[in-house]
């Protein structure tokens, strides 16, 4: 049963362009439509996960998802606002790329539910069997240089300079979408805002190929807004760069903590964009959040919602816990409870220090070991070291001590290897190898 695509794009906020004619196409019969990904990493960012959702609705409402990996335009690279050209990946290092998004996109599409399910393309399936001469045919001669020369992609870019390379990519992703439309039947192609320009180029080269008489438009083109936060700052990005969707790359602590951080101004903005929740659920969580924000209700249930689609429920009852530790009134009992093969998970980006077990065994008293056995790197003298303990400012596994000559007899080994010293409300995890 099919439900109205646009409609849910309106209310939440994911709808920033589409053609004439695209609400009549959709309404009119199951519509297939795609969106493209460059491979130009193993793994797709929270800055993928608004088009990603444009897939997901898409299939909700009863159409076909076509997800296509740009293994041939992955080569070149996108010149669309760029400031310079990308560096050229070879056809290994795209294989891998390509394998990993593939992975991750299955967390959000459904790949089997019958006449609608996902599928998965690559360019370089088709592109591999095109010959330069035949490519002009195919597709250089229904567009003229002025054409392609009024995209604010490319006009933004002569001024620093643009190779043909880079010039022709917009006929490439054009031509992806005619040969998606003869060989797949698909009517519609989505993405960000700034890819207008490329994909109504598609729409063209189809117009002019396959139109009648009056050349009326037969494939379509829609677009969602590209995120900023309430502050004007690029959407995505944390200090340390990207946030990844792969766990090797950025741990679901971190991908939780970021979802956590966000705004209050920011918050229902995101939920209505990558969560599934209703509108009706969406304004409950509003409106306890209005009435305790201290709670921080909207920025939890996002959090949660999204660290458990793209990681796991374990992963995410790992990231409380982590919390809990980290931030949180955590006890040794907490400590206790943690398995030995979930420290590495649970204490990810905390500072780390490795000291052996003949230094553990032959350190006379916990002053030593937060100071010179733990080569300064947790207090970076005894007399600090000193000051803190007896400042009652030092907790060993969640417990305040304040005697610098406490012995580590009295210090449980956390699964026989870790112990946790707080400082304040800083961590420090030591390992005894």
């Amino acid at each position: 049963m099919r439900t109205d695509f646009i409609e849910e794009l309106r209310w939440r906020g994911m709808l920033h362009d589409m053609m004439p004619g695209t609400d009549e196409q959709l309404n009119k019969e199951m519509t297939a439509g795609y969106i493209g990904f460059d491979p130009t990493a193993a793994s797709l960012h929270i800055g993928n996960l608004a088009t990603i959702m444009l897939l997901v609705h898409l299939q909700k409402a009863g159409h076909k998802p076509i997800a296509l990996v740009g293994g041939a335009t992955g080569m070149i690279g996108d010149p669309s606002f760029k400031a310079s050209e990308r560096s050229f990946l070879d056809e290994d290092t795209l294989r891998i790329n390509q394998e990993g998004i593939r992975k991750q996109l299955e967390q959000f599409l459904d790949f089997d539910c019958g006449e609608n399910s996902a599928e998965m393309v690559n360019n370089y399936d088709w592109f591999k069997e095109i010959g330069f001469l035949q490519f002009l045919r195919e597709a250089g001669k229904y567009l003229s240089v002025n054409y392609m020369m009024s995209k604010d992609s490319v006009k933004k870019r002569l001024e620093t300079g643009i190779s043909f390379t880079e010039f022709s990519y917009q006929l490439l992703q054009g031509y992806d979408f005619y040969h998606l439309y003869k060989h797949k039947n698909v009517r519609l192609q989505m993405g960000g805002s700034d890819q207008w320009g490329n994909i109504t180029t598609g729409t063209e080269i189809i117009r002019r190929k396959e139109g009648d008489e009056e050349g009326y438009f037969k494939a379509y083109a829609l677009t969602t807004p590209l995120l900023t936060k309430s502050d004007g700052s690029k959407f995505g990005k944390s200090e340390g760069g990207n946030i990844w969707l792969d766990a090797a790359r950025t741990s679901p602590f971190e991908f939780y903590q970021f979802w956590l951080n966000q705004s209050d101004e920011d918050s229902p903005r995101f939920l209505r964009v990558f969560s599934l929740k209703t509108k009706e659920e969406i304004e409950a969580l509003e409106s306890s959040h209005a009435a305790e924000p201290h709670l921080r209700i909207m920025q939890k249930a996002l959090a949660a919602e999204l660290t458990i689609r793209i990681h796991s429920e374990r992963d995410y009852q790992m990231v409380l816990k982590a919390s809990d530790v980290l931030f949180g009134k955590a006890t040794l009992e907490t400590l206790q409870s943690i398995a030995f093969d979930e420290f590495d998970t649970v204490f990810n980006g905390v500072p780390q220090t490795e000291i052996s077990r003949a230094d553990w065994d032959s350190c006379p008293n916990l002053l030593d070991l937060i100071s010179t056995v733990t080569n300064s790197e947790i207090y970076p003298s005894k007399g600090e070291a000193r000051r803190a303990l007896q400042q009652n400012a030092v907790s060993i596994n969640k417990v305040k001590v304040s005697s610098p000559e406490q012995s580590l007899a009295d210090v449980q080994l956390l699964q026989d290897r870790f112990v946790l010293v707080s400082k304040g409300k800083k961590n420090h995890l030591i390992k005894v190898v």
